[in-house]
Formats: structure tokens, sequence, C-alpha cells
């Protein structure tokens, strides 16, 4: 059987780069609350899971789950409102995109991000029409690197996880993906290619631009 049968990406930092958006508005959050705690630290020590995960961590004491999302989704309200102006795909992307579609691959998106910034992302660039499914942070209980997230799209493209081929950015998404049983694609916004290959991605690209190296991995894995 060809491999891929289906292509799962990830949203933050995979379709757009704007991860450095999201840490001022954590940052952000945390002097909204005045909060001691640094960036790095919060990176190190709190930033793994969903959202309702990291929020238990740093905020220990609250123990009803809809208030930490409530606590939490304010600060995606903040990302949103920094990105806003900038917003914009990864070079490539939507041409990349339409060629797969072409193909026939049904494609999913596997992100931690909650609906509302699925929904930002989508309508700003337009890119309802080339998935079939999206599953956010918000539909499942264990965050990335617990591979959930990926076994849930999969399951929604009715594919096996085998079958699967991941574009992901992050060390905790590739971890997840793998531990799903899926081959990965790294995108450079976090890690430098080598980083990337090192994390156990099979291919790694800057960009969607490079066409050749992607269908090569398609062809070949």
């Amino acid at each position: 059987m060809p491999f891929p049968r289906a292509l799962i990406f990830d949203m933050d930092g995979t379709l757009v780069d704007n991860m450095s958006y999201h840490k001022q508005s954590w940052i952000d959050l945390f002097a909204f609350h005045q909060l001691d705690l640094d960036y790095a630290t919060f990176d190190k020590k709190y930033h793994k899971g969903s959202l309702v995960e990291i929020m238990k961590r740093i905020f220990p004491e609250i123990e009803n789950e809809k208030e930490l999302f409530r606590i939490g989704s304010y600060k995606e309200v903040l990302y949103r409102d920094l990105y806003r102006p900038h917003i914009q795909p990864i070079e490539g992307l939507h041409a990349f995109l339409e060629k797969q579609q072409t193909k026939g691959y049904p494609m999913g998106i596997a992100t931690m991000g909650n609906q509302d910034n699925i929904d930002f992302i989508f309508n700003a660039l337009e890119l309802a029409p080339f998935f079939h499914s999206t599953t956010g942070g918000h539909q499942i209980k264990k965050g990335k690197p617990h591979p959930e997230i990926f076994l849930k799209a999969a399951k929604k493209l009715q594919v096996a996880p085998k079958d699967c081929l991941v574009f992901e950015d992050t060390k905790s998404g590739i971890t997840a993906a793998l531990a799903a049983g899926m081959e990965v694609v790294g995108i450079s916004t976090m890690f430098d290619e080598k980083s990337l290959l090192e994390l156990g991605c099979i291919a790694a690209v800057n960009d969607y631009t490079n066409l050749n190296l992607i269908e090569q991995t398609l062809a070949t894995n």
C-alpha cells in the first residue's frame, strides 16, 4: 500500500509562523494576573499539554476546569489581537495544499489551538476548502506530547495512523506524532533542519516551496 494515505498538519508554527506572538501573549497573561513567572521558566516547567493542563500548573488552587479554560482562553484573545495585523501563511503553503488536494490526499489539522484560533487562521487564509477535518486542543484530554490528538485526527480521516504523514514544528508535536505511529516532516520555524532530523523527522524543510524534497518524501517512504 503506498505511503502516505493522508496528511495531518499542526497549525501554529506549521501553517503560519506565529509562535513569537503566542510567546508574547503568555507574557501579557502573566502580567495581567500579576504572576512572578518569566517565559523561560514557564516554557520549561509549565508549557506542555492542553490549555487546561497548562492552566492547572499555573493556577493549582483552581479545580474547576471550565474556569481554567476561561482563564486560558483570555490568553488566546491576546494572541489573536497581537497576530491579526501580521497574519500570513508560511511561504508556498497554498500551492502545496492545492497540489496535494489534486492528488486526492485527505488532509486534517491536529493543533493544540482551540476552535476560535482554528477559525481565526482558517478564515484569514481561506484554508477550509483544503481540509477534511480539524482537531483542536479543546477536543482532547491529553495534549501533545501525548499522541491522543493525532490518533483522533487519523480516526476522523478514516485512515490508520501508520498511513498518515504529519507536518510539525515542535518537539512535543513531533514526539506526539511518532508516539501515534506516524512519520513526520519537520517545518523549521522553531528548530533548524538538523535538529528536526535528530528529533526523528524523515525530512525537514524551511517552508513549502521546496516541493521536490517533500514530493520525494511522499514518494519514497
